[in-house]
Order: C-alpha cells, then sequence, then structure tokens
C-alpha cells in the first residue's frame, strides 16, 4: 500500500497554560519548549498597585500581558502549541480567543495562593474544556498531597492532580503528557484524530 503522505503529517494541538498571578505559567512554557519562547512579559508598574495582588509573591517583578508562545514535540505524531494565559483579571478578556481551538488545558496552581487557579478551573469547566491540576511546588510553598489539593479545589475525581516543578523540563513534559493522556482516554473523537 502506498502511503498519500497524510499519515506521516504530525498533529498539531493547541494547549492553554492558566493559572494565578505568579503561579509559574510563564516558566513553564519557557521550561518546556523546544523552541525560543515567546514571552510578552513587561514590568509591574505603579498602574497595577492595588490591581494586583501581590500577596505571597513580593518578589515578582514582571507580569505577561498578552500571552506566552511555545513548542514542544511530544512524538513524530503530536506536536503541542502552548499558550500560555495572563494571570490577571485585567487581563481574562483575551482569554476567550486564547481558548479558541484548544484540545486541553493545564491549571497551574500556587499552594501558597490556591484561590487564584478558581477563575481557570470556572473558566474551563463552564467551556467544557479538558483540563488537569498541575501544583507548582515552589520551594517556600508548604507540600500537600494531590487528595488535599482536589478536596480544596472541589473537583472531581476524574479531573488528574499531578505535583510538578514548572522550572524542570520534564516534571512539565509530564504534566503534559498526562493532559494528553487524559483528552485522548476520555474524548473518543480526540482518540480517532491523534
Amino acid at each position: 500500500m502506498v502511503s498519500d503522505g497524510f499519515d506521516e503529517i504530525p498533529n498539531a494541538v493547541k494547549i492553554l497554560i492558566a493559572g494565578g498571578f505568579g503561579a509559574g505559567k510563564t516558566t513553564m512554557v519557557g521550561a518546556v519548549s523546544e523552541i525560543a519562547p515567546l514571552l510578552t512579559e513587561e514590568l509591574l508598574t505603579e498602574a497595577g498597585v492595588g490591581v494586583d495582588d501581590l500577596a505571597g509573591i513580593e518578589e515578582k517583578t514582571t507580569t505577561t500581558v498578552a500571552l506566552d508562545f511555545g513548542r514542544i514535540t511530544l512524538s513524530p505524531r503530536i506536536i503541542l502549541y502552548l499558550f500560555g494565559t495572563p494571570g490577571q483579571g485585567r487581563f481574562w478578556f483575551m482569554w476567550d480567543e486564547l481558548a479558541h481551538g484548544a484540545l486541553g488545558a493545564v491549571v497551574l496552581a500556587d499552594t501558597r495562593r490556591l484561590d487564584t487557579c478558581f477563575p481557570s478551573i470556572d473558566f474551563f469547566e463552564r467551556r467544557g474544556i479538558p483540563f488537569v491540576i498541575a501544583v507548582n511546588c515552589f520551594d517556600d510553598a508548604a507540600r500537600y498531597t494531590a487528595r488535599e489539593v482536589r478536596e480544596a479545589l472541589d473537583v472531581g475525581e476524574d479531573v488528574p492532580i499531578a505535583l510538578c516543578d514548572a522550572r524542570v523540563r520534564d516534571s512539565a513534559k509530564e504534566v503534559l503528557v498526562t493532559l494528553v493522556e487524559y483528552v485522548v482516554n476520555t474524548q473518543p473523537s480526540v482518540r480517532a484524530t491523534i
């Protein structure tokens, strides 16, 4: 049988990396991307005083104002295009556009400020976009089990929860593999295309 060449074309898959302000989205995209990532980070300014909540992340000096973009090849058949969302509420108007066509999402959770990932969870649940929770284990954060995080976030047993270090490529990549496997196993239409 002669190949028509289409079975050799990799699937381009759009994935969102979301979460609260300072949860590590830019760090994750940068750590895992096999290309130089596109980052739209800007210095925090006086305009954000009283608007951006820096409690627990006082050392943060920059913020994503549009999106982060990176790419990683998981296999010869699957290439993930990563879109990191801005974390502050004042930039959430961009999320609908960023979410268009996304296969799934990673919600990065920071246990020092766990409540900051609730808007991301709500966003994906309302739109029926499959997601996994990735607890970014910051050095100065208390450690919790996946079960404790699940209970605190009140997410169903079907939502995968992974502990990770967004700075470490292999750790971030494992989260992405978990997401793709979750989507493939729960979405029959996706299984047929990937």
